[in-house]
């Protein structure tokens, strides 16, 4: 990467109209992760991390904290020019299925961030950075709407058919029923291929419109909406909220009642939920001075489904050299969880390697960002598609325990490709 001690930074609060175009022009062909209380919307490149290693060198993931916060911003020794309007620098990425899977972390070239409360905030990092390549961008954001037609016709295509992920499925099951793992979780692949290239900002748009409470997301092609957080750590702060069992919605609010009451008594989808929660807190413990971890699920409402949900806090301790370990390092601990390979991890893993034949890819891995502080939040990369052109690659994984029955999983894969499938066919 660009040598840090080469980069610097300044910034510049927004007005709101001057964010709104931002936002849309970031939409159409930037970087965006977006959920409620934060937008994060990036914009070129300052530089580079490569994690070659993925999540599996520890050295590399704490190097990231120390060279983002040796990024200076320019004139430091001087007032400076916006008082409180400044956000610490980041870097942003999309991290694959397989934890030691190569990753490369961004650091934009242009970020803005908003919050509730507080005026959105402009951050520009380059070698001699100037707060006139705001105004470069807002003179962009003017033709952000000159695209091409959406497409309007399309074809979809299982990668494989039905047949061959039901029998994928029942040997899961003889696999999980024979005692060498307690769960795995079978994903498959479905494709679009549309008559135009899939537009990036319609999809977003469509994505926040129909799932609000989930974390949309869009980079370098990997685009969608998670109602997953894996981490979020702020200071000593640690926050996840995993998800893991599922059931259909009706759309009459009294069945639902009735199926989100069968779904918290289900001890089939119970036992899923909590190997996924007793996974993450025993990642998470040996790095923790305090660990709340609530004893039953509670339900969590999205547009087609209801999952059970579990909100895990606690508070980090300190590493022999005085520090709070980052966001990345937190993220390690946890990071494939039994919610997308099974338990034990690494057994599933391996059965995974062998038996579903299928390239994950970003899907299923992490989303998010970590600033120059330590902190940073990252999303379970779910919900989601690899969009190429016109082409894009949608998955959807379940969880197949001793129970299972191979067309109930079918089904919720289906279930779970609509949350796509919805915001990109538009014929």
């Amino acid at each position: 990467m660009t040598g840090p001690a080469a980069l610097q930074w300044v910034s510049r609060p927004l007005e709101p109209s001057d964010y709104a175009r931002l936002r849309q022009l970031a939409f159409a062909s930037g970087t965006v992760i977006e959920r409620d209380q934060l937008s994060i919307l990036t914009f070129g490149e300052a530089a580079t991390f490569d994690l070659p290693n993925g999540l599996e060198d520890p050295q590399a993931l704490r190097q990231v904290t120390t060279t983002l916060a040796s990024i200076q911003r320019a004139g430091a020794g001087r007032a400076p020019a916006v008082s409180d309007a400044t956000a610490p620098v980041i870097a942003v990425g999309a991290l694959q299925f397989l934890p030691g899977g190569p990753a490369v972390l961004t650091i934009p070239a242009v970020h803005v961030q908003a919050r509730p409360g507080r005026p959105p905030v402009a951050v520009v990092i380059s070698a001699n950075p100037s707060a006139e390549a705001i105004g470069e961008l807002l003179a962009g954001a003017v033709d952000a709407g000159a695209e091409e037609d959406p497409p309007d016709s399309f074809r979809l295509e299982s990668r494989r058919p039905h047949a061959d992920f039901l029998q994928r499925v029942a040997a899961a099951v003889d696999e999980v029923r024979s005692g060498r793992l307690d769960k795995v979780v079978m994903a498959r692949e479905v494709i679009i291929e549309a008559n135009r290239p899939l537009r990036q900002g319609d999809l977003l748009e469509r994505l926040r419109s129909l799932h609000p409470s989930c974390t949309t997301f869009a980079l370098d092609g990997f685009v969608g909406a998670t109602p997953e957080l894996l981490v979020r750590r702020s200071g000593a702060e640690v926050e996840s909220h995993p998800l893991a069992g599922t059931a259909a919605r009706s759309g009459d609010p009294d069945a639902d009642r009735r199926i989100e009451a069968a779904l918290l008594d289900s001890e089939k989808e119970r036992a899923e939920h909590r190997a996924v929660v007793d996974a993450i807190a025993g990642g998470l413990r040996p790095a923790m001075a305090e660990l709340t971890v609530p004893d039953s699920p509670s339900i969590v409402e999205l547009r087609n489904v209801s999952h059970l949900g579990t909100h895990i806090t606690g508070l980090l301790r300190q590493t022999p050299d005085g520090v709070f370990p980052n966001a990345l390092e937190v993220l390690a601990l946890i990071h494939p969880t039994p919610a997308v390979a099974g338990t034990p991890v690494d057994l599933a893993l391996d059965y995974l390697a062998k038996a579903e034949e299928l390239d994950r890819d970003r899907y299923a891995g992490a989303v998010g960002w970590i600033d120059s502080t330590g902190d940073g939040e990252w999303h379970l990369g779910i919900r989601c598609a690899l969009v190429d052109g016109p082409t894009a690659r949608l998955f959807a994984g379940v969880g197949i325990v001793p129970d299972s029955d191979p067309r109930a999983e079918l089904a919720e894969t289906q279930l779970k490709l609509q949350a796509f499938l919805a915001a990109a066919v538009r014929p």
